[in-house]
């Protein structure tokens, strides 16, 4: 009897950016692209965690390369397209995983917020839409490039202390909407992962014991996710097989946000 199902459900070939990629999700990302054979560019801020990365996935004899790139700078970013473009041949996918949490109550002061309220909006929105500006020509080529941008439940709900962070994490949402629009005509997917909460170092700052207090609270699934949980998120929406999702924004926290009791 012939196959029914006709979509590949793999990367293996295809060239990844992956960003803030040195740790967490985005190193876990990293790892599980690599591990399905595709080409990955390991991209963060700190050249020590890019290096470890690198070799880490070196070791387990996959194809990577490592950049160190501030996603704030725009010239740096799109040198790492050239750069990526000239090691592997091209760009398939494109994960915008960067990004910081700076707290900025309304009530700090006046240099404080100014410093992280631009800071934040240039980590974790901007460079998002640069980085698909630079690489779109390649995601165009392929006729089936992917880009998924990482938000956060707090692009859904919010957390008070963190305005700047919350305002990126629902613009990353509206970015990926209208990307979504924009290019599925020219055959780029553009989809949105909004992880809760996971344990990552953004995370590891907080007591065990109020980690778990809020889990038993306010997760269905009565813990924090893992980096990896989300990374097969991140991979599946890069698949050929998911060509007809597009604008898609998946939740993945347990059962948080959707919880009222």
């Amino acid at each position: 009897m012939p196959r029914l199902t006709s979509l590949e459900r793999s990367v293996r070939g295809k060239t990844a950016i992956i960003t803030g990629s040195g740790a967490g999700m985005g190193r876990a990302t990293a790892h599980l692209f690599a591990d399905e054979g595709a080409n990955v560019a390991v991209v963060d801020i700190d050249e020590a965690r890019v290096h470890g990365v690198v070799e880490e996935i070196e070791r387990a004899g996959h194809q990577v390369r490592g950049w160190t790139v501030d996603v704030g700078d725009r010239t740096q970013l799109e040198a790492l397209v050239d750069a990526v473009v000239g090691t592997f041949g091209g760009v398939d996918v494109v994960v915008n995983n960067a990004g910081i949490a700076v707290p900025t109550p309304i009530s700090c002061s006046e240099d404080e917020f100014e410093a992280g309220w631009e800071r934040t909006i240039a980590v974790n929105l901007t460079a998002q839409i640069r980085l698909v500006r630079y690489a779109l020509p390649y995601l165009e080529a392929t006729r089936a490039g992917r880009v998924i941008n990482i938000a956060s439940t707090e692009g859904i709900v919010a957390t008070a202390g963190l305005p700047a962070y919350t305002a990126t994490k629902h613009g990353v949402i509206g970015l990926t909407k209208s990307l979504a629009v924009e290019l599925g005509r020219r055959g780029v997917t553009v989809n949105c992962v909004c992880p809760g909460p996971i344990l990552t170092d953004m995370t590891s700052a907080i007591p065990e014991e109020r980690r778990d207090e809020y889990a038993r609270r306010k997760v269905a699934l009565r813990r924090y996710g893992t980096p990896e949980e989300v990374a097969h998120m991140t991979l599946s929406l890069a698949m050929p097989a998911s060509s007809f999702t597009n604008g898609a924004v998946v939740v993945v926290d347990g059962g948080m946000w959707i919880r009222h009791t």
